[in-house]
């Protein structure tokens, strides 16, 4: 339990610095390569959605579809915000392909999350568990 009380307050925290760095007319990170912004930001809404995911206890076989469904809906709802926030940022624009970015990372982080953790659980459950008894 601790330790989903440590994630969701690690979740709460990286959403106020998303919230702040929003808060910025610019953001000093050198362009690399093309839409590197989306690649910027699918990471960070998967690092959300993976801590609000991590903020679940998982069941026996491993976290659950609604909980990775909430767990991506959550940061996906949270972009959306942060998108609709920026439209008052001076410097700043919101843009749908942001948005897009956003969901798309989250999903992805939630996904091989959930999956990795489902088959570590089995892996290392005990053979009278697997057997049912």
């Amino acid at each position: 339990m601790c330790l989903q009380r440590l994630t969701l307050v690690l979740a709460l925290a990286w959403m106020a610095t998303i919230y702040l760095l929003s808060q910025r007319s610019t953001l000093p990170v050198p362009e690399l390569f093309p839409h590197q912004d989306k690649v910027l930001h699918a990471g960070a809404y998967g690092l959300l959605g993976t801590l609000l995911l991590l903020a679940f206890r998982p069941g026996r076989d491993g976290y659950s579809f609604r909980q990775t469904s909430i767990s991506v809906m959550l940061a996906s709802l949270y972009g959306l915000s942060d998108e609709f926030h920026q439209s008052f940022v001076s410097g700043r624009s919101s843009d749908p392909l942001d948005w897009i970015a956003d969901t798309l990372g989250a999903l992805i982080a939630v996904s091989l999350t959930a999956w990795m953790t489902g088959k570590y659980i089995n892996r290392t459950a005990r053979p009278a568990d697997q057997a049912g008894g």
